[in-house]
């Protein structure tokens, strides 16, 4: 059935700040950038709310005299001349009044000597104390109004509830406080393709997760979260949903359909039931936003956006766009995140004319804190996992060179990232166990590892980059693993490393459940019928191959696919499962990970590379630990993912 909407289809290049502004021209017009109205809320729910006014003492605290020591309560003029040579006797019950912690002074006392300064005496019947020092007026007493006086301003307004804000709140007699409403915000997945979690999943399917993870970001925010049931790519069908939730909720964020294709309907919905001020913002991941203002029936206005649907793309245009307006609505401002400047290991290109947000990996590799690029596409929802940080490119920039000094926006503290080790080179998953391993024993030490192949990960070492590489290299003319490269790339550096032994692997042909087109060797790879994945340029797997097809006489570009590159091995082993190769090479881990058969073809090792002045650090030592000592947990945990051998692990191989 035909829609009767007319779509737009053109996306924007609005400029990031210009579109902020229009959006919030529009939102502060319909009186959507104030703060939300205010409720009266008990203290045992206020953690983490925001005050709406501000909070005055009604009563002082504390609102007695109090004794601050157990001992006896005296009046201090009665104490003076009492010295250790000298002591004064203090009758009891009329001069000294004994006191607890807490309890209320006297009358006509004005001092606390502690229990610990005095002796009892008995003379004549009558009970005194003896004192060996003078106390001067109010010693051991908490003044009426010492920690809040009746009046005096408790919080100010737009300040979020701590735990002890809660205990003074309470102190100055309060049963109850003031907060803004927290924002009410629904997230409208929309997409014939998507499947709820935990569906069996059939090719096509894409498990819907973004509204749970946008829902998290705006539960952060310190919102009310409502995740709505998937919709299908229905013009009319959206539209009505959106319609029904736009009368509970403060802002409704719709969850795909925000592009220019043929099933994209955000921008009309929201053109329909309001005002589209935004279609396509300049940035990098992000650029398909759609932003706008709602108006009902009964005369409000709410908040509307479109979000992309891609993962990355959700995620950082929900917290760059979507985040600030929810704290704004609790009178806050959104927190600074802290920056700090960092050396990019790689050149990294940057589209011209969008504000590029590039997610690396950190670590201090010696007196220098070093940034990685991850994978920078937007449905590669691991490079927001993996993120230390966020480089943003501005607009008309085309990037940043291999060495170069970039400001980085934190994801978490830098005191962990000192603790971070960092591995640049050839792709393995026994590295993923290993550095589980390490956290489950050293729960502020990570494993940062960054797949660039053998040969990449080796010039990061010559460069400073990187604590140790994974390379499995193969030397050509000697079929020696590691060294010959070892003694080319970073031996005429000044750079001395020690060659650590790690595992044994087998390589092979990853092919589809019952290789259907019955590959067993190289040889099959120049067929006409054969669709080839190949590993990147630098990737030890890729040299194992050359090395494998000149020793048999095959040439390279009769291979269909031999110039499609991938960067890992379970990258590899996806497109094969995924029907867009027929054929790729690497280990067998990843092809049992992936339900792939498997033609086995080569042994080879794989090492790690460590420079000496890491491999003696302190911050190496309990990887080292594991790796040398065989935890067992770890062989055995390497062992069950198939084709490894750990004969070698441990061993230094050659000091160089």
């Amino acid at each position: 059935m035909a829609n009767t909407y007319e779509r737009n289809i053109y996306l924007h290049d609005v400029p990031l700040d210009e579109a902020i502004a229009d959006w919030h021209s529009a939102l502060g017009a319909a009186g959507l950038l104030a703060p939300l109205s205010k409720e009266s809320i008990p203290l045992t729910d206020a953690l983490g709310r925001v005050t709406a006014e501000p909070v005055w003492a009604l009563i002082s605290s504390p609102h007695y005299h109090a004794a601050a020591m157990d001992g006896y309560a005296v009046r201090s003029e009665e104490t003076r001349g009492a010295t250790e040579t000298s002591p004064l006797l203090l009758r009891l019950g009329e001069q000294a009044l004994p006191v607890d912690t807490g309890d209320p002074l006297p009358a006509g006392m004005n001092a606390v000597v502690m229990i610990e300064q005095t002796q009892p005496v008995s003379r004549d019947g009558v009970e005194y104390i003896e004192i060996l020092a003078a106390s001067a007026p109010w010693t051991y007493v908490r003044p009426m109004g010492e920690d809040i006086v009746a009046s005096e301003l408790v919080l100010p307004a737009n300040q979020r509830l701590r735990s002890q804000d809660l205990g003074a709140i309470a102190g100055s007699g309060h049963t109850e406080v003031t907060v803004y409403r927290r924002p009410r915000v629904a997230i409208q997945p929309t997409g014939t393709e998507l499947v709820t979690i935990g569906s069996e999943l059939k090719p096509g399917d894409i498990i819907e997760y973004n509204s749970l993870m946008l829902g998290a970001q705006a539960e952060e925010a310190g919102c009310i979260v409502t995740r709505l049931p998937i919709v299908r790519d229905n013009y009319a069908a959206i539209r009505d949903a959106v319609s029904a939730a736009l009368e509970s909720h403060d802002l409704v964020a719709i969850n795909a359909g925000s592009s220019a294709g043929s099933e994209d309907y955000t921008s009309a919905i929201v053109q329909e039931l309001g005002e589209l001020r935004v279609h396509g913002i300049a940035i990098r991941p992000g650029h398909p936003v759609v932003l706008g203002v709602a108006h009902l029936p009964s005369g409000q206005s709410k908040a509307l956006v479109g979000i992309p649907g891609y993962p990355v793309s959700a995620a950082m245009t929900f917290d760059l766009l979507v985040k600030p307006l929810l704290y704004r609505w609790q009178g806050l401002e959104l927190p600074d995140k802290p920056t700090i400047e960092a050396i990019l290991t790689r050149k990294t290109l940057s589209p011209l004319g969008e504000d590029h947000f590039l997610r690396v990996t950190l670590g201090k590799v010696g007196e220098r804190l070093v940034a990685t690029p991850l994978a920078g596409g937007a449905g590669v929802l691991m490079s927001l996992v993996k993120a230390d940080g966020v480089v943003q490119i501005p607009r008309f920039s085309e990037g940043h060179d291999a060495g170069e000094k970039v400001k980085v926006e934190l994801l978490r503290p830098l005191s962990s990232i000192d603790s971070t080790i960092v591995a640049i080179g050839s792709h393995d998953l026994t590295l993923d166990l290993l550095a589980d391993r390490l956290r489950q024993g050293q729960p502020r030490r990570t494993l940062s590892s960054a797949h660039v192949g053998s040969l990449g990960g080796l010039l990061a070492l010559q460069r400073g980059e990187a604590h140790l590489a994974g390379s499995h290299l193969l030397d050509e003319e000697s079929g020696e693993y590691n060294t010959g490269s070892i003694r080319r790339l970073l031996t005429p550096h000044g750079v001395r490393v020690v060659l650590l032994g790690f595992v044994n692997r087998g390589q092979g042909l990853m092919v589809p459940k019952g290789n259907p087109k019955a590959i067993h060797s190289l040889e099959d790879l120049l067929r006409a019928d054969m669709a080839f994945v190949n590993r990147q340029r630098g990737a030890g797997t890729r040299v194992l191959l050359d090395y494998a097809l000149t020793k048999r006489g095959l040439n390279p570009r009769q291979i269909s696919g031999y110039e499609r590159q991938e960067y890992t091995h379970l990258a590899v082993a996806a497109a094969v499962k995924s029907g867009a190769a027929d054929v790729g090479l690497g280990i067998l881990a990843a092809a049992r990970a992936l339900e792939l058969d498997f033609v086995p073809l080569f042994d080879e090792r794989y090492d790690l590379v460590i420079p000496v002045e890491y491999y003696e650090s302190e911050l190496l030592a309990p990887l080292l630990a594991l790796v040398q000592g065989q935890d067992e947990t770890f062989i055995q945990a390497v062992q069950a993912l198939g084709g490894y051998t750990t004969q070698q692990m441990g061993q230094v191989l050659a000091e160089l």
